[in-house]
């Protein structure tokens, strides 16, 4: 497997203000994975990250990329292609899982 994606020093708290902080965090993420397959290109919020040129191996890396960079748990039940189909909807999952 590639290297191993890092977390981000800092931790975030969830408000208006740094949601879109969250949601670029996650855009990294989705670079990061890109670049290793050697796309380089910019991926709108709500666009689909299979279409994009994520594979099933990659998504499966992404949950633990976000698990990671977030230090949170993604339960099992919450591991769906809704959930992690586009930057915007990771970013919504992260934020109903750290008010919980």
């Amino acid at each position: 497997m590639s290297a191993r994606l890092s977390a981000f020093p800092q931790s975030i708290h969830m408000s208006d203000a740094n949601a879109q902080s969250v949601e670029n965090r996650i855009a990294g993420l989705v670079r990061r994975l890109l670049v290793e397959h050697s796309i380089d290109r910019v991926v709108a919020p709500e666009e689909d990250l299979r279409l994009a040129g994520l594979s099933s191996l990659d998504m499966v890396s992404l949950v633990l990329a976000v698990e990671e960079e977030f230090e949170l748990m993604v339960p099992e039940g919450n591991i769906m292609p809704s959930n992690f189909r586009s930057v915007a909807s990771i970013s919504r999952l992260v934020e109903t899982l750290r008010k919980s």
